[in-house]
């Protein structure tokens, strides 16, 4: 099963985003902010780095250049609200995905299967 882990520092986003995932068959573990992601990385392996881009202590590109040091084969998609730090981000990660918001729940889904080259067997979200 493909591992997921989930920076966000909205409790409702957080909170949609994970049952979507894990309703689409994902093992999602989930944060409130990047400072609480490195320990995991560090101890866990994950398939998938989903940050906010825009978060208290450690914004979600440093995040994920601290995730890629740690875990290299780690993959990394953003997800951010703010289309200045969209370029931001494809600058400081230029293989990473980047989810602009809003989106609907679907993309997010559709976006992390063609990730994992999964099937389309989430098509019921």
């Amino acid at each position: 099963m493909i591992r997921i882990l989930l920076a966000e520092d909205d409790d409702v986003m957080r909170e949609y985003l994970t049952r979507a995932l894990e309703r689409s068959g994902y093992a999602v573990t989930s944060v409130d902010r990047g400072t609480a992601a490195l320990p995991l990385l560090e101890r866990e392996t994950f398939d998938l780095l989903l940050t906010d881009i825009v978060m208290p202590e450690m914004d979600g590109i440093e995040l994920a250049q601290r995730c890629a040091d740690i875990a290299p084969d780690t993959r990394v998609m953003f997800i951010t609200g703010f289309a200045a730090v969209t370029l931001k981000a494809g600058k400081a990660m230029p293989q990473a995905r980047v989810l602009s918001k809003p989106f609907h729940l679907r993309d997010l889904v559709l976006e992390v299967d063609r990730m994992f080259e999964v099937g389309n067997a989430s098509g019921h979200i």
